[in-house]
């Protein structure tokens, strides 16, 4: 069985766009409004990606170095449409495996996921 992706954001409508994506691709997705939420669902489930919303979701170094560091085995994604996070140096350097632009380009997302998939030598069927 597939590891879920999260996706955590805000905006209902980004949210709803990457779960179909994701849900057209046959992988499993889940939304989560907040950094709580995602830390009480990745406490419980299984999974191998989070998509974190940088515009709507207030985020610091030290949080995703929380979460990289509770959460070894979840790879993190961030989208935005803002090109620097000068705030979030060391967490891209660090932490983050890739950050993408909004609106979010289906075929590169799908690109960095498989690439995990592969890494962790999931099938993606």
């Amino acid at each position: 069985m597939k590891k879920k992706i999260l996706v955590v954001s805000t905006d209902v409508q980004e949210s709803k766009i990457l779960r179909d994506l994701l849900n057209h691709h046959h992988l499993l997705s889940e939304t989560a409004d907040s950094i709580q939420e995602l830390n009480n669902i990745l406490r419980k489930e299984d999974c191998i990606a989070v998509i974190l919303d940088l515009d709507t979701i207030p985020v610091s170094n030290r949080n995703l170095k929380d979460l990289s560091t509770q959460y070894p085995n979840v790879t993190i994604f961030c989208i935005s449409a803002k090109r620097f996070h000068p705030e979030l140096q060391d967490a891209i350097q660090h932490y983050i495996y890739a950050c993408l632009n909004k609106p979010v380009d289906p075929d590169e997302l799908l690109y960095w996921i498989k690439s995990i998939y592969e890494e962790e030598n999931i099938p993606d069927n």
